[in-house]
């Protein structure tokens, strides 16, 4: 499922995006187009991403530059959430990409469009 944050615009991204308190976050950060990956999971999505892009969270994003969000996908528990971020860390980098790419062709930072 991907996401809709509520009282947020519609917009171009995975499909729009949706976040409640009781929503959990899939989400891939990259340092740029076919970039180094880092896939994650949160409670918080707005507030994850802010702390990657500030190189709050010492690491390996903050090392590698992984600071733009090209995809994320809701979860209803963070069982789900988990099981999900764990799926898609054995998956084979080509099929990482294919899933960016189905809703996100250009890799645009969608950071922007969940803090509307």
């Amino acid at each position: 499922m991907v996401g809709v944050i509520p009282g947020r615009p519609e917009g171009p991204g995975p499909e729009s995006i949706t976040t409640s308190l009781t929503m959990y976050w899939v989400y891939i950060l990259t340092s740029g187009k076919h970039g180094t990956l880092y896939i994650g999971v949160t409670r918080d999505l707005v507030r994850r991403v802010y702390q990657h892009k500030n190189k709050l969270i010492k690491g390996f994003t903050s090392q590698h530059n992984v600071v733009h969000l090209v995809w994320f996908e809701g979860c209803d528990d963070p069982a789900s959430a988990i099981e999900r971020e764990k799926e898609l860390k054995k998956w084979r980098r080509e099929w990482k990409v294919n899933l960016i790419e189905q809703d996100n062709p250009n890799w645009d930072d969608l950071y922007d469009e969940i803090t509307r």
